[in-house]
């Protein structure tokens, strides 16, 4: 054991090893996985290191556990979950899968009225409304479509959109993505849904949309994203430890 065993680093490491084997077929979908005696072992860590280790792989949606059940790799759809902000790079390399993005239009244009009451703006400010085709490994499986008000806009049009990803970049650059609201519903791919994502007008995809704050609780970014449901399901952790009168209506 070493008595760093609850260090981020070690965790992490950890989680990343059995992502790894899960990406290579060691561990099929629907297969449980080792003890975490065994894996506290193997790692020469404590059991305590494991379980943060499983909590990370939880939250990226690779296994499923239960009190008192060993976890057990989701197969099939991906699942993205809620637990933690995540974006949707850093969710497709955590499922061993490439990110990628496609742009098709960016535009500097006045606010639509939904726009300007999500982002807190007067009517008719100007945002910058981006496009995107969000891609696993090369199969496109969700729409992106986001505006972002003022200078986190003009970040956004300086950024290298095929390749990057938004939220770590603007990271870089100071404006951090603190929180979120999402809901998320079922629509059916208009014209232009059914054309980016290689699919017939009419079918079902899931649509998340998000409001985004920094930590000053300010809006940098509000999205209409939808998902092809055969690529990914969401997963949402609730508590009744949460004060229901403190919850706000999400976006509308």
């Amino acid at each position: 054991m070493t008595s760093e065993a609850g260090t981020p680093a070690l965790y992490r490491k950890v989680a990343e090893d059995i992502k790894a084997a899960i990406a290579d077929g060691e561990y099929p979908p629907n297969t449980r996985l080792p003890s975490e005696a065994e894996l506290a072992q193997r790692y020469g860590v404590s059991r305590g290191t494991v379980r943060q280790a499983f909590a990370a792989l939880r939250a990226d949606g690779m296994i499923a556990s239960r009190r008192g059940a060993r976890r057990v790799v989701i197969g099939g759809t991906r699942v993205q979950s809620f637990g933690e902000l995540l974006s949707f790079s850093r969710w497709a390399r955590a499922i061993g899968e490439e990110p990628a993005g496609r742009v098709v239009s960016l535009e500097h244009r006045p606010a639509t009225p939904a726009e300007a009451e999500r982002l807190a703006l007067e009517p008719g400010t100007p945002v910058h409304h981006l496009v995107r085709v969000r891609m696993l490994s090369g199969r496109p499986v969700m729409v992106e479509r986001a505006a972002y008000p003022g200078p986190v806009g003009d970040l956004v049009a300086g950024l290298d959109l095929e390749a990057d990803s938004i939220t770590a970049r603007l990271e870089e650059l100071g404006v951090v993505f603190a929180d979120a609201e999402h809901v998320i519903d079922a629509v059916p791919a208009s014209e232009e849904d059914a054309r980016l994502l290689g699919v017939s007008p009419g079918t079902a995809l899931l649509r998340e949309r998000r409001l985004t704050t920094d930590p000053e609780a300010v809006p940098v970014e509000w999205s209409d994203d939808r998902y092809l449901g055969t690529e990914t399901a969401f997963s949402v952790r609730n508590s009744v430890s949460v004060n229901a009168l403190s919850r706000q209506a999400g976006p509308r």
